[in-house]
C-alpha cells in the first residue's frame, strides 16, 4: 500500500507546497483509489502525478474547513465532464452533503456518475472483504474526524509440497483449498484447506488524523498503527498558540506516536510560515522524541 501527498501546507498555499490532500493507494490490484481530503486545488496537483480524478472510488474529508475542501466542487465537475461513469461516495462530517449539493446547483453543475455522499458520525464507517475504516472524533474548532484503516488479516500461505507429495496436482482445487475449503478428491479423499495453510498474515494499519489539539481519542485512533499520519502545525515553542486554534505541534505529535507505539509516523500541515529549513526544524524537534518520523512534502510517497 501507497500513501501519495498532493499538499501539505496548513491553511493556505504557498510556493513549495498545497494545501490538504493525501491519495491512498491499496495496490491491490484494482483500480481504485481513495482519497483523503481535497483542498483547493488537489485536481491540479494530480497532472503532476498519474493520479486522476476518474480513478477514486471513495473520498475522506476530515473536517469542513476550506483548507480541505475548497477542491472539491471542482473536481467532482472534471470527474464528470471526462465522462466517467463509475460509482463514488464521499464520507465527512454533517454539512459536507449541503455543501456538495450547493456549490454543484449554484454554479449549474452536476455529476454524470452515481455519487453518494454519507455524513459520518464515530465508529465504523465503512467494511468490505479487504478493509475496514473507523472514524475518530478530534479537538477542532469544527467538527473533525480521524480514520483508521485496518487492512484485515490474509490467509497464511498454501502448503503447495505437501500437497503435490500426496498426489494433488496445482489447479482449481488449490484455490479452492487457498479459500479454507473442504475438498473431496475424486479417489474419495477430504481434504480441510484449513489444514494446508500457514499462520495468517497480518494486515496492515493506518492513522490519518484531521486538524486537532491534543485529545484522549488519538491513543485509540493511532494505537499500534504501522504509519501515522498527523498534523504538525506550528513548532513546540508555539504549544499555546497551536492548541488553542485545535492544531498541535511537532512535540506533541512525536509524543503521541511514541505512547501509541506506532511503527512510523509522517507529519503534515505545516503552517505557511515555515520554508524547507523551518519544516526540517519541526521534523528535528519530533525526531527527539520519535526518531521513525518523516516530514511529509508535496509528492512524497509512503509505502505501508
Amino acid at each position: 500500500m501507497e500513501l501519495t501527498f498532493l499538499g501539505t501546507s496548513a491553511g493556505v498555499p504557498c510556493k513549495t507546497r498545497n494545501v490538504s490532500a493525501i491519495v491512498f493507494n491499496p495496490m491491490n490490484n484494482q483500480p481504485h483509489l481513495w482519497l483523503f481530503d481535497c483542498g483547493e486545488g488537489t485536481q491540479h496537483q494530480m497532472l503532476n502525478t498519474v493520479f486522476n480524478p476518474g480513478k477514486f472510488s471513495k473520498i475522506f474529508i476530515t473536517h469542513l474547513h476550506g483548507d480541505h475542501i475548497f477542491g472539491l466542487p471542482g473536481l467532482l465537475c472534471s470527474r464528470s465532464m471526462a465522462g466517467n461513469d463509475a460509482p463514488l461516495t464521499i464520507y465527512g462530517p454533517q454539512g459536507i452533503r449541503q455543501f456538495i449539493e450547493m456549490a454543484l446547483q449554484l454554479s449549474g453543475s452536476w455529476t454524470a456518475f452515481p455519487l453518494q455522499v454519507t455524513e459520518i458520525s464515530a465508529g465504523e464507517i465503512f467494511c468490505d472483504d479487504e478493509f475496514r475504516v473507523i472514524a475518530f472524533p478530534l479537538t477542532h474548532p469544527v467538527e473533525c474526524y480521524g480514520y483508521r484503516i485496518e487492512q484485515h488479516d490474509k490467509p497464511g500461505a498454501l502448503d503447495a509440497p505437501r500437497l503435490m507429495a500426496q498426489g494433488v496436482r496445482p489447479g482449481p482445487i488449490f484455490q479452492r483449498l487457498k479459500r479454507g475449503e473442504t475438498v473431496t478428491l475424486e479417489d474419495g479423499r477430504i481434504l480441510n484447506g484449513m489444514d494446508y495453510l500457514g499462520a495468517p498474515r497480518k494486515g496492515k494499519t493506518l492513522a490519518i488524523f484531521g486538524d486537532t489539539g491534543p485529545t484522549p481519542a488519538g491513543l485509540a485512533l493511532a494505537n499500534g498503527v504501522d504509519v501515522m499520519v498527523h498534523e504538525t502545525t506550528l513548532e513546540a515553542s508555539m504549544e499555546e498558540k497551536a492548541n488553542s486554534r485545535g492544531h498541535s505541534t511537532s512535540v506533541q505529535a512525536a509524543a503521541l506516536a511514541k505512547a501509541a507505539g506506532v511503527g512510523q509516523l509522517v507529519i503534515t500541515h505545516f503552517s505557511s510560515r515555515y520554508d524547507q529549513t523551518g519544516c526540517e526544524a519541526l521534523l528535528n524537534e519530533c525526531r527527539n522524541i520519535f526518531p521513525a518520523t518523516v516530514a511529509a512534502e508535496d509528492f512524497l510517497t509512503v509505502k505501508i
